[in-house]
């Protein structure tokens, strides 16, 4: 597939900014206006916070590319994977002519983001046990679509949609198929970052919001075509990633033990809560959870979800899609918040 056939041609034709730290990273550095004195603040970790961080992202990208086992190449980094579904639409979609199909339900930023960028989208719901309905995008499908968006482990059902599936997808569509991750370090399954290298138009994207417990930080990124990552790399601002976010993340992946103990602990939980949920009168149906969240279908939810309020207790509503009346999600959480929350909702029940 021709990717270059679905840019924007003003992004094709984009010469990218080159900032002063684009040619050189060290050396007596007189070139960018920093203060050559220091920072104000106590730089414990010797960060030198007072010169620009490498816009290539490369200890990052070198990195990651160890630790998913694909060339650096493949790899971009974003403000959390917000900026990464940003520019998808900002380089792939024209304003108001190109569209966005979005398999739902789904996550809820994906419209958001192409509205900011005045794309229109089409909301295409997946089957009944939330996976790929081929019928309906085909109906609804269009050379106008540059990209579909998918989640997989899926927000908010929590389960993984099918990998053959989302491979046909990406071989019967001339789009980007932009498929979220946010959610596979909770899964048994593989993720389909390897496929990127068979087929052009897969792109993955990815957080350490979730099993690494870095949501604070707000970094993510994604595995995509070289074509594609050069494109990424154009359009974001030239020193999106921090020097503090370097730090954090070459030192969370070198402890990745820690986060594999995490997941384990998380999976434990989501059993035991999923085993007691299903148990109770009141509770329709829990469905199955390939993420770090439970979904379940209960009597009353509105009043259930704000008597938990009132105790402390803060889930989500999930009931904005017609598959999902009368739907809530608890994210797993620790042993004694998992505790108090069960507890709640048996009395409320």
């Amino acid at each position: 597939m021709k990717i270059k056939n679905l840019v924007r041609e003003n992004i094709l034709n984009l010469k990218p900014y080159t900032s002063a730290r684009s040619s050189y990273l060290s050396g007596i550095l007189l070139d960018a206006n920093e203060n050559g004195f220091g920072s104000v603040v106590e730089d414990e970790y010797s960060l030198e916070l007072n010169r620009y961080p490498d816009p290539a992202q490369k200890s990052l990208r070198k990195k990651m590319s160890e630790y998913l086992n694909v060339p650096e190449a493949n790899i971009c980094f974003g403000v959390g994977s917000d900026e990464i579904i940003d520019l998808l639409i900002r380089i792939f979609c024209e304003p108001r002519i190109d569209k966005v199909m979005i398999l739902q339900p789904t996550y809820g930023m994906y419209k958001v983001a192409c509205d900011i960028n005045n794309v229109k989208t089409i909301n295409v719901d997946l089957t009944e046990s939330f996976q790929i309905d081929f019928g309906k995008i085909k109906e609804f499908y269009s050379d106008e679509v540059k990209i579909i968006f998918l989640c997989s482990p899926n927000n908010p059902t929590g389960g993984l949609i099918s990998k053959s599936d989302i491979i046909n997808l990406a071989d019967s569509c001339d789009s980007i198929i932009a498929v979220d991750e946010a959610y596979i370090d909770f899964s048994e399954n593989d993720t389909l970052t390897s496929e990127v290298l068979n087929h052009n138009n897969i792109v993955v994207i990815r957080t350490f919001s979730k099993a690494w417990g870095l949501a604070g930080i707000r970094c993510g990124y994604c595995v995509a075509d070289e074509f594609i990552i050069s494109l990424l790399m154009n359009v974001k601002a030239p020193y999106n990633i921090n020097k503090f976010i370097f730090h954090i993340i070459n030192e969370a992946i070198s402890r990745k033990s820690v986060k594999d103990d995490f997941v384990t602990r998380i999976l434990h939980e989501r059993e035991r809560v999923f085993n007691e949920l299903i148990d109770l009168k009141g509770i329709d149906e829990v469905y199955h959870s390939d993420s770090n969240f439970l979904l379940f279908r209960c009597d009353n939810s509105k009043n259930i979800l704000n008597s938990l309020a009132e105790k402390g207790i803060i889930i989500r509503e999930r009931s904005g899609h017609k598959y999902l009346n009368n739907c809530l999600r608890v994210t797993i959480g620790t042993v004694e918040e998992n505790m108090l929350f069960l507890k709640s909702i048996k009395e409320l029940l």
